[in-house]
Parts: C-alpha cells; sequence; structure tokens
C-alpha cells in the first residue's frame, strides 16, 4: 500500500496542473471572444457592398459577412446577435461595409439603418414605357422587368386595377429606393402603386369609391395632366372635359391620340393620325373617355377630375405661354386659334408638353 504522503505528493501538482489548464482555456476563450469583439478583420479597411436579401436567415447572412471577409468568425456572429436579441432585426438591403469595422459595428449597421439609398425621380405626365426608361436609367431594374411587373395579373389584382396594365397608377413622385436583388422591377411598381394608393386616399378624403369609378376619374385625369402644367386651370380643364362629356360631343385630344400610337411615336403628330379609327385612343373618332389612362397624373389634377368646376366652357386653345384661353362657343373658340395658333409668335411660344 503506498503511503499517504507519496499519494499526497502525486496528487497535488496534478490538481494544479488541472485547474491551471482550465485557466488557460478559459483565458484562450475569453481572449477569442474578445478580440472577435474588438479586433476588426483587417486594420485598413476596405469598402465593401454587401446585400442582405428579402428573407434572408441569419445563418446565411452570417457566412456571406465572414466569405466577405468582413468577420472572423460566422458562428459568434450569430451567436452574438442572438444575445443581442437581434436575430430577427437585420434588414434587407444594400450595405455600405468596411473590412475594418468590428462585429458589434457591422451587427449595428445591418439592424438599424436602411443601407444605401437611391434616388429615383419620376415627373407629373409619363406614360408608363416613359417611367420604365426612367427606372432603367436609374440602374435600379431593366425595361424589359418593368414592363412585365406593369402587366403583372398578380399586381394588377392586389391593387384593384380594373385594366390589364398599370398605366395611370404609377405616381409621380421623387422615390428613395434600396437595391432590390430579386424582381426589381416588381419591387419597382409596387413602391409605386402603394404610393398611388396613398395619393387617392387623400384625394378623395379617405373613402375610395369602386375601382370602376377611380379608373374612370384616374382617365380623365390623366387628360387633364397631359393637356396643363398650370395648377390654377386643371379643374377649369376637367370641367370642359366634363361638359363635353355630358354633351356627348367628341373629346378632342391630341394627347390621346399619341398615347394611343404608343412606344414608337415619332413626336410629330401627323393630319392622317387624326383620322386614323383604328386608333382606340383617338378621341376625334371615338366618343367619350378614351379606354384607358394616357399617362400617370398627379395629386393635383386627380383631385380636378374629381371636383370638375362648374362653368360652361366647352373649348379651350394654348395661348403659347403655358395658359390656355378658355372658349363657350365654336365661333370663340375659332377666333381664339386663329390668334394665339395660327398668327403665333414662334419665337416666343411655348406649350406644357
Amino acid at each position: 500500500m503506498a503511503k499517504p504522503g507519496i499519494v499526497l505528493r502525486f496528487v497535488m501538482p496534478t490538481i494544479a496542473f488541472g485547474c491551471m489548464g482550465l485557466m488557460l482555456v478559459a483565458g484562450w476563450f475569453m481572449y477569442r471572444n474578445w478580440s472577435f469583439l474588438n479586433l476588426p478583420p483587417e486594420i485598413e479597411g476596405r469598402e465593401i457592398l454587401f446585400t442582405v436579401d428579402h428573407g434572408q436567415p441569419l445563418w446565411a447572412v452570417s457566412a456571406n459577412l465572414a466569405k466577405a471577409g468582413l468577420i472572423t468568425d460566422s458562428k459568434r456572429f450569430r451567436e452574438y446577435a442572438q444575445a443581442e436579441g437581434k436575430e430577427n432585426r437585420i434588414r434587407a438591403g444594400e450595405f455600405r461595409l468596411w473590412s475594418n469595422m468590428t462585429a458589434p459595428e457591422v451587427l449595428e449597421t445591418l439592424t438599424t439603418t436602411s443601407g444605401i439609398m437611391y434616388r429615383f425621380s419620376v415627373r407629373e405626365g409619363l406614360t408608363w414605357w416613359a417611367t420604365a426608361e426612367a427606372a432603367q436609367k436609374s440602374g435600379l431594374t431593366s425595361y424589359s422587368e418593368f414592363k412585365t411587373a406593369v402587366s403583372d395579373p398578380a399586381l394588377l389584382s392586389e391593387y384593384k386595377i380594373p385594366a390589364d396594365n398599370a398605366e395611370g397608377y404609377l405616381f409621380p413622385e421623387t422615390y428613395l429606393l434600396t437595391r432590390p436583388k430579386t424582381d426589381s422591377g416588381k419591387a419597382m411598381v409596387e413602391t409605386m402603386l402603394r404610393e398611388f394608393r396613398k395619393a387617392a386616399e387623400k384625394a378623395w378624403n379617405g373613402s375610395l369609391p369602386s375601382p370602376q369609378e377611380v379608373h374612370k376619374t384616374i382617365i380623365l385625369a390623366s387628360l387633364v395632366e397631359k393637356e396643363t402644367g398650370d395648377v390654377s386651370e386643371r379643374q377649369r380643364i376637367a370641367g370642359v372635359f366634363a361638359n363635353r362629356l355630358e354633351k356627348g360631343y367628341l373629346l378632342q385630344c391630341d394627347p390621346t391620340i399619341i398615347y394611343g400610337l404608343g412606344e414608337t411615336f415619332d413626336g410629330n403628330l401627323r393630319k392622317k393620325h387624326l383620322g386614323d379609327k383604328s386608333n382606340p385612343y383617338n378621341s376625334y373618332q371615338h366618343r367619350g373617355l378614351p379606354p384607358g389612362p394616357i399617362c400617370s397624373p398627379g395629386l393635383d389634377s386627380i383631385k380636378a377630375a374629381i371636383h370638375p368646376e362648374k362653368h360652361d366652357y366647352l373649348y379651350f386653345v394654348a395661348k403659347g405661354d403655358g395658359s390656355h384661353y378658355f372658349s363657350k362657343s365654336l365661333k370663340e373658340h375659332n377666333i381664339a386659334v386663329q390668334k394665339y395658333q395660327l398668327h403665333r409668335d414662334k419665337n416666343n411660344y411655348r406649350s406644357y408638353n
């Protein structure tokens, strides 16, 4: 039997070594955690554009961050995000990050900022194809993807648009958008449709009529939008169209013909176009409102179409200074045409469109 003293002599160093080992291991893990949270992957930072897709899980974001060189350990990043209660707060979008950011700084950026925002401006009176061209120039989508989204049956149904495309509903506004990585055209069109809904709620004081009634109003508003840029005239012009519709007159609105000629119109409206009955948008040949909107009107034109001015005017002609002369009879109108159109000063004449 071994002596107690001998046993004790061998046991004590083993215990001491075991405690020291545990301390070393614990110290190593503490250092690893400290370095992960406080030391960036690189000292001299590189700018890296990093994208988070909609619905992307934390493990995928962590793996992509590590692959991009923005964090040193994807597992620790997941554990840190979970410990902070931010595992479900990472936002979708495109982010400008640097490789000399610490893991907490990366997580803070992904959970509290909107990422890189791109400005996309759409003015009043654009057709859907002109809007698609602007969208393509912004670099956020392609013309073809935007065009496909404009006629997407699911979007049209969701936003209660009783037509085969979203013409008239692509609300003119300056948008700040994150870059969509997938379905970019659909993402942009849907953003514009949501903005239209907000504007429509405002225009109708929070009580929207039926989709068919909204559509008729947007058609009229689009005509008003294309005819004048003077806000003070819009209700009056809407009133002229309302009077002509009531009396069964042809609207005789040039922009409707131009719209019916489509994307390939060369900018020169000819006499043959006025007599073309095959153009369903030719308001010189077909009575009533055209089949659909001819552009996306702004809020002022929508309000004017909802509340046309009550008057007896049936005609108007551009005066060449951006405004119009209004007439109650054809005789008066013909005199105005002679004055403002046939004998106009070509050097100083300007029209809205």
